[in-house]
């Protein structure tokens, strides 16, 4: 194993390229080298491994169970050699760095922006890219290298013992209406009055739908059979336009549609009960450690949880 410390990136790029296509002629081509030359790296890699990477058959190269592992810590090592190269021109340039955030999207108003305005006021030449999505999504780029930190939760599936984990924040769901809704204005409504309505909610299994589900399952109530999935807040601000839908969201994206944004004409309901989502988490890779924009980053954002 001793000699895998001398493999070159474009060896394991070769890899990578193979496990994405499935054919060692298909991957040599894009990697710019000849198959027989790609067949000589694949053949020392397995030998310096031990064992085959890839099985062999007529439809092609199919991943083994190690050759997944080896994927995925090359995919790491080169988003690390990638990152280390952007980052050398960026300070040659006198750019202060990259930091890449993965979040939920409560987090991403409620703490992300007001983090970005206090490093932006230090650093103002520091390239930051926030990607918002569901946990497993964002989970699994954390692992894969792609993002420095991310607000999420962590899947029932995922084995955290890579992760650093610092608890951040409940998510309180808040539904959103068009102001001429019939609940609009309306104090103190329940969970009851809101079963003929038209809803407009993420798909099933997604964290709110589940707090929503949930909150109706706890007080008795049968959940609304009239729903409309979508996790695209566009298609959900079309729907509040022009029906009277119904609309879960956290308070952060709540508090910032109702608002003068869009011209004030969204509002919440009023509701008695409270609906609350499961804990997000500050998550960063154990192993990993953190370009200095991303630590200064990182510890702006502990600071405002």
């Amino acid at each position: 194993m001793a000699h895998l410390r001398q493999t070159k990136a474009t060896h394991l790029g070769l890899i990578l390229k193979i496990a994405e296509v499935g054919q060692l002629q298909k991957a040599a081509s894009s990697m710019a080298m000849s198959q027989p030359a790609a067949s000589r790296i694949l053949a020392d890699m397995e030998k310096n491994v031990g064992a085959p990477l890839f099985k062999r058959g007529p439809k092609g190269m199919e991943v083994t169970p190690l050759g997944m592992a080896f994927v995925r810590h090359a995919r790491v090592i080169l988003s690390e050699l990638d990152g280390l190269d952007k980052d050398v021109q960026r300070l040659k340039n006198g750019q202060a760095g990259e930091v890449r955030i993965g979040s939920v999207t409560g987090p991403a108003v409620s703490t992300l922006m007001p983090a970005l305005e206090a490093v932006r006021a230090r650093s103002p030449h520091i390239d930051v890219t926030i990607e918002v999505g569901p946990s497993v999504d964002l989970v699994r780029g954390l692992d894969e290298g792609r993002f420095d930190f991310i607000f999420a939760r962590i899947p029932a599936t995922q084995d955290s013992r890579d992760f650093l984990v610092h608890p951040a924040q409940e998510e309180i769901v808040r539904l959103i209406i068009r102001d001429s809704h019939p609940l609009a204005g309306r104090a103190n409504v329940r969970l009851e009055d809101l079963y003929d309505y038209d809803w407009v909610i993420q798909e099933r299994g997604s964290p709110i739908r589940l707090a929503v589900e949930e909150a109706f399952h706890s007080a008795g109530e049968p959940t609304p059979p009239r729903i409309i999935n979508s996790s695209s807040l566009l298609i959900v601000l079309a729907m509040l336009d022009s029906l009277d839908v119904i609309a879960p969201q956290s308070k952060e994206v709540a508090s910032l549609l109702s608002g003068p944004i869009l011209g004030g004409h969204l509002t919440t309901i009023d509701l008695a009960e409270k609906i609350t989502v499961s804990p997000y988490y500050i998550i960063r890779n154990r192993f990993k450690e953190l370009p200095q924009a991303a630590k200064d980053f990182y510890d702006e954002v502990l600071l405002r949880i």
